[in-house]
């Protein structure tokens, strides 16, 4: 596999992951109906830097690279990851989460958050923690999950460089 910066051109590729899971509404807080040019603008237009993983030309998986937050947040970026659903269960999204890392950490930023895992995405909850990532924040029935109800959503952080990404290394 191969992960390498998305191109405009990749969109045809990653539109059918990203339509089934916005379409799904039950992990990105993402209005269900979005548009394919809306979709382009979250995920491309609006990143700091897209990726997508592939194998034998065929693209499995991508992510993408914001600023968390203007001015003096600037040094935490946000990222967000979806696999394609025949490649889900084989690691491509703890890949996906490390190189969006090392991008991060050259890119400068010191530190990555995620605003808003759901509670009920275990399988996500569980991958962030294995991969260093702390809940440090709770929001109480945040998201109108379509089978669960109102759910929780996490905020989770994770520093990458400086004396805690040093410590988190040593004792993670």
């Amino acid at each position: 596999m191969i992960i390498r910066p998305a191109s405009p051109d990749d969109f045809d590729a990653i539109w059918p992951a990203l339509r089934d899971v916005f379409r799904a509404g039950d992990t990105y807080a993402v209005a269900p109906d979005i548009s394919r040019e809306a979709a382009f603008a979250y995920w491309i237009g609006s990143a700091r830097a897209t990726y997508v993983a592939e194998v034998d030309g065929v693209i499995l998986g991508t992510y993408y690279i914001k600023t968390n937050q203007p001015g003096g947040g600037a040094h935490i970026c946000n990222c967000g990851y979806v696999v394609a659903p025949q490649a889900r269960g084989q690691g491509i999204a703890a890949q996906l989460c490390q190189h969006s890392q090392d991008i991060a950490r050259g890119l400068g930023y010191q530190a990555m958050q995620f605003n808003f895992v759901l509670a009920s995405n275990d399988g996500a909850v569980r991958l962030w923690q294995k991969l260093g990532f702390a809940i440090v924040g709770t929001i109480p029935k945040a998201f109108a999950h379509p089978q669960a109800g109102m759910v929780d959503a996490f905020v989770m952080y994770k520093a990458l460089v400086g004396p805690l990404a040093a410590f988190e290394r040593v004792t993670g």
